[in-house]
Protein backbone atom coordinates (compact mmCIF):
# COMPACT_ATOMS: atom_id res chain seq x y z
CA UNK A 1 0.00 0.00 0.00
CA UNK A 2 0.58 3.56 -1.03
CA UNK A 3 -0.17 6.44 1.25
CA UNK A 4 0.80 10.20 0.03
CA UNK A 5 0.46 12.32 2.87
CA UNK A 6 0.05 16.10 2.80
CA UNK A 7 2.04 18.09 5.59
CA UNK A 8 1.91 21.94 6.83
CA UNK A 9 5.40 21.70 7.97
CA UNK A 10 8.50 19.42 7.77
CA UNK A 11 12.49 18.78 8.61
CA UNK A 12 14.65 21.07 9.56
CA UNK A 13 11.54 22.74 11.33
CA UNK A 14 11.21 21.45 15.04
CA UNK A 15 7.60 22.19 16.40
CA UNK A 16 5.14 19.11 17.96
CA UNK A 17 3.20 19.05 14.33
CA UNK A 18 6.44 17.65 12.76
CA UNK A 19 7.14 15.83 15.39
CA UNK A 20 4.27 13.75 15.04
CA UNK A 21 4.14 13.51 11.59
CA UNK A 22 8.00 11.90 11.66
CA UNK A 23 6.33 9.49 13.46
CA UNK A 24 3.67 8.31 11.97
CA UNK A 25 5.97 8.36 8.58
CA UNK A 26 8.56 5.82 10.32
CA UNK A 27 6.27 3.33 11.77
CA UNK A 28 4.33 3.15 8.52
CA UNK A 29 7.50 2.53 6.74
CA UNK A 30 8.13 -0.09 9.71
CA UNK A 31 4.67 -1.70 8.92
CA UNK A 32 5.96 -2.39 5.57
CA UNK A 33 4.18 0.29 3.29
CA UNK A 34 5.47 2.99 0.64
CA UNK A 35 5.02 6.33 2.20
CA UNK A 36 5.60 9.51 0.78
CA UNK A 37 5.12 13.61 1.58
CA UNK A 38 4.22 16.85 0.02
CA UNK A 39 5.26 19.67 2.44
CA UNK A 40 3.00 22.95 1.47
CA UNK A 41 4.56 26.02 0.56
CA UNK A 42 4.05 26.85 4.35
CA UNK A 43 7.07 25.51 4.80
CA UNK A 44 10.23 28.24 5.22
CA UNK A 45 11.80 28.99 1.97
CA UNK A 46 14.95 29.35 4.10
CA UNK A 47 14.44 25.73 5.92
CA UNK A 48 13.21 23.84 2.73
CA UNK A 49 12.36 19.62 3.88
CA UNK A 50 14.93 17.03 2.09
CA UNK A 51 14.11 14.67 -0.78
CA UNK A 52 14.16 12.02 1.47
CA UNK A 53 13.36 11.30 4.72
CA UNK A 54 14.71 7.52 6.17
CA UNK A 55 13.38 5.78 3.13
CA UNK A 56 10.15 8.86 2.35
CA UNK A 57 10.50 10.26 -0.20
CA UNK A 58 9.74 14.09 0.20
CA UNK A 59 8.19 16.48 -2.59
CA UNK A 60 7.88 20.13 -1.81
CA UNK A 61 5.35 22.32 -3.22
CA UNK A 62 7.08 25.49 -5.09
CA UNK A 63 7.20 28.34 -2.94
CA UNK A 64 4.26 30.65 -3.51
CA UNK A 65 4.88 34.21 -4.83
CA UNK A 66 4.26 36.80 -3.16
CA UNK A 67 0.22 37.56 -3.13
CA UNK A 68 0.44 40.04 0.10
CA UNK A 69 -1.70 42.77 -1.76
CA UNK A 70 -4.44 40.32 -2.15
CA UNK A 71 -7.27 39.88 0.22
CA UNK A 72 -6.99 36.87 2.76
CA UNK A 73 -9.11 35.24 1.42
CA UNK A 74 -8.18 35.46 -2.34
CA UNK A 75 -4.73 34.07 -0.92
CA UNK A 76 -5.79 31.11 0.66
CA UNK A 77 -8.14 30.27 -2.24
CA UNK A 78 -4.90 31.04 -4.77
CA UNK A 79 -3.28 28.39 -2.01
CA UNK A 80 -5.51 25.70 -2.65
CA UNK A 81 -5.58 26.10 -6.38
CA UNK A 82 -1.87 25.23 -6.38
CA UNK A 83 -1.48 22.49 -3.97
CA UNK A 84 -4.34 20.55 -5.93
CA UNK A 85 -2.00 20.73 -8.81
CA UNK A 86 1.11 20.09 -6.61
CA UNK A 87 -0.48 17.14 -5.33
CA UNK A 88 -1.60 16.11 -8.53
CA UNK A 89 1.89 16.12 -10.10
CA UNK A 90 3.03 14.17 -7.29
CA UNK A 91 0.39 11.44 -7.24
CA UNK A 92 1.29 11.27 -10.91
CA UNK A 93 4.69 10.07 -9.92
CA UNK A 94 4.16 8.33 -6.80
CA UNK A 95 1.36 6.41 -7.57
CA UNK A 96 -0.55 6.80 -4.23
CA UNK A 97 -3.30 4.09 -3.08
CA UNK A 98 -4.43 7.07 -0.78
CA UNK A 99 -4.13 10.66 -0.02
CA UNK A 100 -4.04 11.39 3.75
CA UNK A 101 -4.31 15.28 4.72
CA UNK A 102 -3.43 16.76 7.98
CA UNK A 103 -5.06 19.90 8.88
CA UNK A 104 -5.29 22.72 8.74
CA UNK A 105 -8.37 22.85 6.42
CA UNK A 106 -6.81 24.49 3.52
CA UNK A 107 -4.74 21.07 3.30
CA UNK A 108 -7.43 19.04 2.73
CA UNK A 109 -9.74 20.55 0.55
CA UNK A 110 -7.68 20.18 -2.84
CA UNK A 111 -6.96 16.62 -2.08
CA UNK A 112 -11.17 16.16 -2.66
CA UNK A 113 -10.64 17.29 -5.97
CA UNK A 114 -8.12 14.73 -6.72
CA UNK A 115 -10.16 11.86 -5.77
CA UNK A 116 -12.82 12.83 -7.96
CA UNK A 117 -10.24 13.30 -11.04
CA UNK A 118 -7.93 10.28 -9.73
CA UNK A 119 -10.48 7.83 -7.69
CA UNK A 120 -7.94 7.97 -5.08
CA UNK A 121 -9.55 8.03 -1.34
CA UNK A 122 -9.26 10.56 1.11
CA UNK A 123 -8.34 10.20 4.78
CA UNK A 124 -8.50 13.88 6.70
CA UNK A 125 -6.68 13.96 10.13
CA UNK A 126 -7.39 16.44 12.85
CA UNK A 127 -4.58 17.89 14.68
CA UNK A 128 -6.47 20.79 15.89
CA UNK A 129 -8.93 23.84 14.19
CA UNK A 130 -7.16 26.10 12.68
CA UNK A 131 -9.25 28.73 14.07
CA UNK A 132 -8.84 28.19 17.85
CA UNK A 133 -5.19 28.39 17.13
CA UNK A 134 -5.34 31.48 15.36
CA UNK A 135 -7.60 33.03 17.47
CA UNK A 136 -4.77 32.40 20.22
CA UNK A 137 -2.30 34.48 18.01
CA UNK A 138 -4.70 37.16 17.62
CA UNK A 139 -5.15 36.42 14.19
CA UNK A 140 -9.07 35.76 14.59
CA UNK A 141 -12.14 36.42 16.70
CA UNK A 142 -14.74 34.11 18.68
CA UNK A 143 -17.45 34.29 16.11
CA UNK A 144 -16.32 36.49 13.58
CA UNK A 145 -16.82 35.98 9.77
CA UNK A 146 -13.62 34.48 9.12
CA UNK A 147 -13.90 32.19 12.00
CA UNK A 148 -17.52 31.07 10.59
CA UNK A 149 -16.06 30.48 7.41
CA UNK A 150 -13.34 28.12 8.40
CA UNK A 151 -15.78 26.50 10.58
CA UNK A 152 -18.07 25.71 7.72
CA UNK A 153 -14.72 24.97 5.50
CA UNK A 154 -14.03 22.24 7.81
CA UNK A 155 -17.06 20.51 8.35
CA UNK A 156 -17.45 20.27 4.57
CA UNK A 157 -14.20 18.32 4.60
CA UNK A 158 -15.05 16.32 7.79
CA UNK A 159 -18.57 15.43 6.35
CA UNK A 160 -17.18 14.24 2.73
CA UNK A 161 -13.42 12.49 3.37
CA UNK A 162 -13.95 9.17 2.99
CA UNK A 163 -11.77 8.62 6.46
CA UNK A 164 -11.20 11.12 9.12
CA UNK A 165 -8.93 10.73 12.48
CA UNK A 166 -8.17 12.89 15.21
CA UNK A 167 -5.36 12.37 17.58
CA UNK A 168 -7.40 12.65 20.75
CA UNK A 169 -11.36 12.18 22.04
CA UNK A 170 -12.50 15.34 22.74
CA UNK A 171 -11.49 16.73 18.54
CA UNK A 172 -13.71 12.91 17.95
CA UNK A 173 -16.85 14.06 19.95
CA UNK A 174 -16.77 17.42 18.13
CA UNK A 175 -16.28 16.45 14.70
CA UNK A 176 -19.52 13.39 15.49
CA UNK A 177 -21.25 17.02 16.72
CA UNK A 178 -21.16 18.40 13.34
CA UNK A 179 -22.49 15.11 11.64
CA UNK A 180 -19.90 12.75 10.68
CA UNK A 181 -21.14 9.11 11.36
CA UNK A 182 -19.14 7.87 14.24
CA UNK A 183 -17.94 4.45 12.34
CA UNK A 184 -15.88 6.90 9.97
CA UNK A 185 -14.04 8.80 12.65
CA UNK A 186 -11.25 6.86 14.32
CA UNK A 187 -8.93 8.35 17.35
CA UNK A 188 -5.43 8.03 16.53
CA UNK A 189 -3.64 9.63 19.63
CA UNK A 190 -0.53 11.51 20.50
CA UNK A 191 2.30 8.80 21.47
CA UNK A 192 6.11 8.31 22.21
CA UNK A 193 8.54 6.08 20.86
CA UNK A 194 9.90 4.43 23.87
CA UNK A 195 13.08 3.61 22.06
CA UNK A 196 13.67 7.41 22.07
CA UNK A 197 12.14 8.49 25.02
CA UNK A 198 13.89 5.67 28.05
CA UNK A 199 14.00 6.94 32.04
CA UNK A 200 16.66 9.42 32.14
CA UNK A 201 19.78 9.65 33.88
CA UNK A 202 19.96 11.58 37.15
CA UNK A 203 20.18 15.13 36.64
CA UNK A 204 23.72 16.20 35.29
CA UNK A 205 25.35 18.62 38.21
CA UNK A 206 27.74 20.04 35.59
CA UNK A 207 24.96 21.36 33.89
CA UNK A 208 22.97 21.90 36.78
CA UNK A 209 25.66 24.25 38.37
CA UNK A 210 26.22 26.31 34.82
CA UNK A 211 22.30 27.05 35.02
CA UNK A 212 22.75 27.88 38.37
CA UNK A 213 19.88 24.91 39.48
CA UNK A 214 22.21 23.44 41.74
CA UNK A 215 20.45 23.09 44.79
CA UNK A 216 16.78 23.92 44.07
CA UNK A 217 13.59 22.21 42.98
CA UNK A 218 13.56 22.74 39.29
CA UNK A 219 10.27 23.69 37.29
CA UNK A 220 10.77 23.22 33.58
CA UNK A 221 8.67 23.63 30.73
CA UNK A 222 10.17 22.35 27.42
CA UNK A 223 8.31 23.70 24.10
CA UNK A 224 7.28 26.67 22.26
CA UNK A 225 6.09 30.11 23.98
CA UNK A 226 2.48 30.42 22.75
CA UNK A 227 -0.17 32.25 24.88
CA UNK A 228 -2.06 28.78 25.24
CA UNK A 229 0.73 27.32 27.07
CA UNK A 230 0.19 29.71 29.88
CA UNK A 231 3.64 30.33 31.02
CA UNK A 232 2.49 33.66 32.62
CA UNK A 233 0.78 31.64 35.19
CA UNK A 234 3.81 29.68 35.90
CA UNK A 235 5.79 32.04 36.52
CA UNK A 236 3.19 34.39 38.63
CA UNK A 237 3.13 31.34 40.82
CA UNK A 238 6.70 31.59 41.54
CA UNK A 239 6.76 34.68 42.43
CA UNK A 240 3.78 34.21 44.57
CA UNK A 241 5.37 30.53 46.40
CA UNK A 242 8.30 33.05 47.71
CA UNK A 243 11.50 32.05 49.25
CA UNK A 244 9.69 29.04 50.30
CA UNK A 245 12.33 26.13 51.07
CA UNK A 246 13.58 24.00 49.39
CA UNK A 247 14.11 26.92 47.09
CA UNK A 248 11.99 26.90 43.52
CA UNK A 249 13.59 27.75 40.15
CA UNK A 250 11.95 27.52 37.05
CA UNK A 251 13.40 26.37 33.74
CA UNK A 252 12.06 27.20 29.97
CA UNK A 253 13.85 25.58 27.33
CA UNK A 254 11.98 27.05 23.87
CA UNK A 255 11.13 30.03 22.03
CA UNK A 256 8.49 31.89 20.51
CA UNK A 257 5.87 34.42 20.31
CA UNK A 258 5.78 34.89 23.81
CA UNK A 259 9.42 35.06 24.55
CA UNK A 260 10.16 38.92 24.98
CA UNK A 261 6.66 39.57 27.05
CA UNK A 262 8.19 36.53 29.46
CA UNK A 263 11.37 38.43 29.82
CA UNK A 264 9.47 41.60 30.98
CA UNK A 265 7.47 39.72 32.81
CA UNK A 266 10.41 37.73 34.77
CA UNK A 267 11.54 41.48 35.57
CA UNK A 268 8.93 42.92 36.62
CA UNK A 269 8.30 39.89 39.15
CA UNK A 270 12.29 40.26 39.92
CA UNK A 271 12.84 36.75 39.52
CA UNK A 272 15.97 37.21 37.28
CA UNK A 273 17.68 35.20 39.69
CA UNK A 274 14.72 32.28 40.08
CA UNK A 275 13.86 32.00 36.15
CA UNK A 276 16.50 30.56 33.69
CA UNK A 277 15.71 30.58 29.92
CA UNK A 278 18.56 29.08 27.59
CA UNK A 279 16.42 29.30 24.28
CA UNK A 280 16.46 26.83 21.82
CA UNK A 281 18.74 24.03 22.26
CA UNK A 282 19.80 21.12 19.50
CA UNK A 283 17.46 18.43 19.71
CA UNK A 284 20.34 16.19 20.63
CA UNK A 285 20.59 18.28 23.93
CA UNK A 286 17.08 18.42 25.15
CA UNK A 287 17.35 15.13 26.92
CA UNK A 288 20.18 16.95 29.47
CA UNK A 289 17.65 19.59 30.22
CA UNK A 290 15.04 16.98 30.53
CA UNK A 291 17.21 15.29 33.05
CA UNK A 292 17.47 18.25 35.43
CA UNK A 293 13.59 18.79 36.01
CA UNK A 294 12.34 17.93 39.45
CA UNK A 295 8.59 18.99 37.69
CA UNK A 296 7.76 19.39 34.67
CA UNK A 297 4.80 21.86 34.65
CA UNK A 298 2.20 21.98 31.55
CA UNK A 299 0.22 25.32 32.72
CA UNK A 300 -1.79 25.40 29.62
CA UNK A 301 -4.84 27.91 29.77
CA UNK A 302 -8.32 26.86 29.54
CA UNK A 303 -9.87 27.53 26.05
CA UNK A 304 -11.46 26.13 23.58
CA UNK A 305 -8.13 24.54 21.79
CA UNK A 306 -6.55 23.42 24.98
CA UNK A 307 -10.07 21.86 26.04
CA UNK A 308 -10.18 19.69 23.16
CA UNK A 309 -6.78 18.80 21.92
CA UNK A 310 -3.52 16.75 23.84
CA UNK A 311 -0.02 17.81 23.75
CA UNK A 312 2.87 15.70 22.96
CA UNK A 313 5.11 16.95 26.13
CA UNK A 314 3.35 15.18 28.69
CA UNK A 315 3.84 12.56 27.47
CA UNK A 316 7.57 12.48 26.48
CA UNK A 317 7.88 13.48 30.20
CA UNK A 318 5.73 10.53 31.29
CA UNK A 319 7.96 8.52 29.24
CA UNK A 320 11.09 9.60 30.11
CA UNK A 321 10.15 8.97 34.26
CA UNK A 322 9.72 12.65 34.96
CA UNK A 323 6.82 14.26 37.14
CA UNK A 324 3.98 16.57 35.65
CA UNK A 325 2.25 18.80 37.12
CA UNK A 326 -0.43 19.97 34.68
CA UNK A 327 -3.56 22.53 34.67
CA UNK A 328 -6.67 20.64 34.45
CA UNK A 329 -7.56 21.51 30.51
CA UNK A 330 -9.44 18.53 28.99
CA UNK A 331 -6.58 17.76 26.66
CA UNK A 332 -4.40 17.15 29.94
CA UNK A 333 -7.26 15.08 31.39
CA UNK A 334 -6.93 12.30 28.87
CA UNK A 335 -3.28 12.20 30.14
CA UNK A 336 -3.07 12.22 33.48
CA UNK A 337 -4.59 10.78 36.64
CA UNK A 338 -4.17 13.48 39.02
CA UNK A 339 -2.69 11.96 42.08
CA UNK A 340 -1.38 8.47 40.20
CA UNK A 341 0.33 9.30 36.96
CA UNK A 342 0.73 12.82 37.93
CA UNK A 343 -1.01 16.50 39.43
CA UNK A 344 -3.74 18.37 38.04
CA UNK A 345 -4.40 22.08 39.15
CA UNK A 346 -6.84 24.38 38.43
CA UNK A 347 -6.07 25.98 35.13
CA UNK A 348 -5.30 29.87 34.60
CA UNK A 349 -4.88 30.59 38.16
CA UNK A 350 -1.20 31.11 39.58
CA UNK A 351 -2.59 30.80 43.22
CA UNK A 352 -3.52 27.54 42.92
CA UNK A 353 -0.65 26.27 41.32
CA UNK A 354 1.33 27.89 43.94
CA UNK A 355 -0.38 25.82 46.72
CA UNK A 356 0.15 22.74 44.57
CA UNK A 357 3.71 22.95 43.89
CA UNK A 358 4.04 23.39 47.78
CA UNK A 359 1.43 20.16 47.99
CA UNK A 360 3.73 17.92 45.08
CA UNK A 361 6.94 19.11 47.42
CA UNK A 362 5.41 18.28 50.42
CA UNK A 363 4.85 14.91 48.86
CA UNK A 364 7.70 13.79 47.72
CA UNK A 365 8.08 10.35 49.32
CA UNK A 366 4.97 9.40 46.42
CA UNK A 367 7.33 10.98 43.89
CA UNK A 368 9.12 7.27 42.14
CA UNK A 369 5.69 5.88 42.43
CA UNK A 370 3.86 8.14 40.42
CA UNK A 371 6.67 8.37 37.61
CA UNK A 372 6.67 5.00 37.45
CA UNK A 373 2.57 4.96 37.03
CA UNK A 374 2.94 7.50 34.62
CA UNK A 375 6.14 5.60 32.34
CA UNK A 376 3.51 2.84 32.47
CA UNK A 377 0.99 4.47 31.12
CA UNK A 378 3.11 5.06 28.18
CA UNK A 379 3.78 1.88 27.71
CA UNK A 380 1.00 0.28 28.00
CA UNK A 381 -1.70 2.96 26.29
CA UNK A 382 0.58 5.58 24.45
CA UNK A 383 3.25 4.05 21.91
CA UNK A 384 3.61 4.86 18.53
CA UNK A 385 3.52 1.18 17.01
CA UNK A 386 -0.20 1.17 19.39
CA UNK A 387 -1.54 4.28 17.57
CA UNK A 388 0.05 3.74 13.73
CA UNK A 389 -1.42 0.42 14.09
CA UNK A 390 -5.00 2.00 13.67
CA UNK A 391 -4.42 3.31 10.66
CA UNK A 392 -4.70 -0.03 9.12
CA UNK A 393 -8.60 -0.32 9.61
CA UNK A 394 -8.72 3.11 8.96
CA UNK A 395 -7.39 2.73 5.01
CA UNK A 396 -9.42 -0.52 4.46
CA UNK A 397 -12.34 1.30 5.23
CA UNK A 398 -11.23 4.55 2.99
CA UNK A 399 -10.25 2.00 0.17
CA UNK A 400 -13.87 0.32 0.31
CA UNK A 401 -16.12 2.85 0.22
CA UNK A 402 -18.25 2.68 -2.79
CA UNK A 403 -17.83 5.82 -4.93
CA UNK A 404 -14.41 6.99 -3.71
CA UNK A 405 -12.88 3.15 -4.36
CA UNK A 406 -9.11 2.95 -4.57
CA UNK A 407 -7.56 2.31 -8.31
CA UNK A 408 -5.98 -1.42 -8.67
CA UNK A 409 -3.25 -0.81 -6.34
CA UNK A 410 0.43 0.70 -8.15
CA UNK A 411 -1.83 0.61 -11.88
CA UNK A 412 -0.57 3.54 -13.94
CA UNK A 413 -2.89 6.67 -13.40
CA UNK A 414 -3.77 8.39 -16.41
CA UNK A 415 -2.25 11.98 -17.24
Amino acid sequence: MRILHILDLFLPVQVGYVYRSLAILAEQRRLGWEVGALITARQPADRPPPEDWQGVRVFRASPASSRRHLPQAVRELCFMRDLARQIDRAAKEFRPDILHAHSPVLNGLPTLWLRARRRLPVVYEVRAFWKDAAVDLGRASNGDLRYRATRWLETQMLTRADQVTAICQGLADDIRGRGVPAERITVIPNAVDLRQFTPLPPADPALARTLGLDGAVVLAFIGSYYRYEGLEVLLRALALVGDAQPAFKALLVGGGFEEERLKTLVRELRLQDRVVMPGRVPQTEVSAYYGLADIMVCPRLPMRLTELVTPLKPLEAMAQDRLVAASDVGGHRELIRDGETGFLFPAGDPAALAQHLRGIVERRADWPRIRANGRRFVQQERTWAASVARYRAVYAAAMGDGAAAAAPRHQQMPS
